[in-house]
């Protein structure tokens, strides 16, 4: 766990990062498992700060997910976008700046591109959708 004073909450340079590209793929690679890691080891901070009623496997597995709705980016320049916003997300999440429903918004159910769609074309028109 991150030993983090009242200090540190105030400081709005708190996890700042200069934006930077990828020189090439290997090093896109190496910033995004950086970045996952560091999401993953804060895990229970985040569960802690929040007071989120679920286990950290499940924040965990969700950050995971976030993960790999980006996995086939082909484009160096999206993944250099994606690291930018992975890092904002994450400075603003330890830095206490969101409130709890910034954070639960990630956890409903129709966050999930799977859950939102519906399984065929009568299942969708019956539902009222387009």
């Amino acid at each position: 766990m991150r030993a983090t004073t009242a200090l540190q909450k105030i400081n709005a340079t708190y996890l700042a990062q200069r934006t930077r590209s990828s020189t090439n793929w290997g090093d896109a690679q190496y910033r995004v498992f950086k970045s996952y890691r560091e999401w993953l080891r804060a895990a229970p901070e985040i569960q802690q700060m929040y007071s989120l009623n679920m286990p950290v496997s499940a924040i965990r597995t969700k950050i995971r997910q976030e993960f790999e709705r980006h996995r086939y980016v082909a484009q160096l320049p999206t993944v250099d976008v994606l690291l930018f916003h992975s890092h904002q997300e994450f400075q603003e999440t330890l830095n206490f700046w969101k409130q709890l429903t910034h954070v639960l918004k990630y956890f409903r159910s129709e966050e999930d591109p799977k859950a939102r769609l519906p399984k065929d074309f009568i299942a969708g028109f019956l539902e009222g959708r387009n």
